[in-house]
């Protein structure tokens, strides 16, 4: 027992270096590179195909998918236009920086202008293991409820960019939106919020001019 976090800090302290590297290398390459993390069923793998192919034609886009099992989401964003890289963890809950290498290997990043990393659909291990992308975005969505920031501190306080989904739902399914956002303000004030709907479009467009402010031309 006494060995248990001396081992953790070092795995953690091992990836953030490798993840120093990833973030070099395609930096070097020109890429904006974005770290997306939900609970199954949030919407992260609608949100990737609706960006992809708002996307097409303007910017060349490039999609890594962190999967337990199959090959879905990625053939999904394949489908709606992106240079997509499938990995199974084959039972593990998170992506890490050395899988993300492994990705980055078999992508032609010279010639990519956005990397969107879809990650395992977990609140709890993603947020412990840097990738090596620019930002954090965590995707929540009206159905999950909420009292997810209040319950998974550790997902909201590393995000970058929070995107809730599924905002049309709202006339549906009791969804308090203050007591949801006191929470993201306690752990995370000033937060970066996009408030959207994959099935209808509303509030896509704030989030793609964020990130076509972000990807080098």
């Amino acid at each position: 027992m006494t060995q248990t976090i001396p081992v953790i800090e070092k795995i953690l302290s091992a990836n953030d270096k490798l993840a120093q590297e990833n973030l070099a290398r395609i930096d070097a390459a020109g890429v904006f590179a974005i770290n997306i993390m939900a609970s199954p069923g949030a919407g992260k793998t609608s949100l990737i195909e609706q960006t992809v192919r708002a996307l097409a034609g303007k910017y060349r886009v490039g999609m890594v998918n962190g999967d337990i099992a199959t090959s879905l989401d990625a053939d999904r964003a394949a489908a709606a236009g992106a240079a997509a890289v499938q990995i199974n963890t084959g039972g593990n809950c998170h992506l890490d920086a050395v899988q993300l290498r492994s990705a980055l290997d078999q992508l032609d990043l010279e010639n990519l202008d956005l990397l969107i990393v879809e990650n395992i659909g977990n609140l709890i291990c993603p947020a412990e293991f840097r990738l090596g992308t620019h930002k954090n975005v965590i995707v929540a969505s009206i159905p999950e409820g909420d009292d997810k920031p209040h319950k998974y501190p550790s997902m909201y306080r590393g995000a970058d960019v929070l995107v809730l989904n599924k905002i049309d739902l709202l006339p549906y399914v009791p969804f308090r939106m203050d007591f949801f956002s006191q929470g993201v303000a306690a752990l995370n004030p000033g937060l970066t919020q996009f408030n959207l709907s994959c099935t209808t479009g509303e509030g896509l467009d704030a989030w793609l001019g964020w990130l076509e402010g972000r990807v080098r031309k």
